[in-house]
């Protein structure tokens, strides 16, 4: 059960921009930060649609993985440090296992990337990492979901290829890594407002593969949500990919967002994003 916070004290709903695709008949160019304070590039035709955001705390047992694609969960971590990349392999690490295996019931889950954003410019250059992302995207596609499998264990491509026979699924794992989150928090679309139409494949260069990420196409429809005020001992999972087809969610969009609630002298965010697979 998440941490429980106090309804009064923020709104049911926030009214923010959030930075859509026209429309999806053109594919837009997105070559993404590598860190330390440059900016990812975003070329297409984009538009910063208005959308009411809801407060999710409220409902946030009846989310689902399978259903809205997201849930938050309580998760206090005996992590110090989420900037030792160290102590993040040798405490996180299992700490990640263990919550994406009973938030899923996956029989195995292997970790294969954190990455650590902060809002402040001077911390990413401190840190040598990357900004909040304010776009509205998900991390995979369906060629890209198992393409990062089959990099993921490219030594050993029988292995890859048992794995992608059965059932498995990308849950990224989202915390705050500096206090309560008050700025640029993250906003989660529920999977089934989100029609297939709606998601554009783009291509997504780094420096060691070519991957593909999902941008999205203004809809209307969309549902929006976030938890206010997340503490370090709360952490939000994300549905990015599931290759089953059998009507459960696929694929979650989401984004940073400003929130026009956060008080004006509000610590800027940092947090920790960590990418799982689960195979069941």
């Amino acid at each position: 059960m998440a941490a429980e916070a106090d309804q009064n004290a923020t709104p049911e709903f926030v009214e923010a921009p959030l930075k859509y695709l026209v429309d999806a008949k053109s594919v837009p160019v997105y070559i993404p930060s590598v860190g330390g304070g440059d900016t990812s590039v975003q070329e297409g035709n984009y538009l910063w649609q208005p959308m009411a955001i809801r407060n999710g705390r409220a409902q946030a047992e009846d989310f689902s993985l399978d259903r809205e694609g997201f849930i938050l969960t309580a998760h206090p971590s005996a992590v110090g440090d989420f900037y030792d990349n160290g102590e993040i392999a040798a405490v996180y690490e299992a700490e990640l296992k263990a919550l994406v295996g009973n938030a899923t019931g996956a029989a195995q889950v292997e970790i294969f990337d954190h990455t650590q954003r902060a809002a402040s410019l001077d911390v990413q250059k401190a840190r040598l990492i990357r900004e909040p992302s304010f776009l509205v995207h998900n991390d995979y596609t369906v060629r890209s979901g198992p393409k990062r499998l089959r990099d993921h264990f490219s030594d050993t491509p029988e292995k890859a290829e048992a794995l992608l026979s059965r059932r498995f699924a990308i849950v990224n794992v989202w915390r705050s890594i500096r206090g309560t989150v008050r700025t640029s928090p993250l906003a989660l679309c529920d999977a089934s407002s989100v029609a297939p139409e709606d998601l554009v494949s783009v291509k997504r260069p780094s420096k060691d593969r070519i991957g593909e990420i999902q941008q999205v196409a203004y809809n209307p429809a969309h549902r929006w949500y976030y938890f206010p005020d997340m503490e370090m001992n709360e952490a939000v999972l994300i549905k990015t990919y599931d290759s089953a087809t059998d009507g459960r969610a696929r694929f979650t969009i989401h984004t940073a967002f400003d929130d026009p609630a956060a008080p004006a002298d509000a610590p800027l965010r940092e947090s920790i994003e960590s990418r799982c697979f689960a195979f069941f």
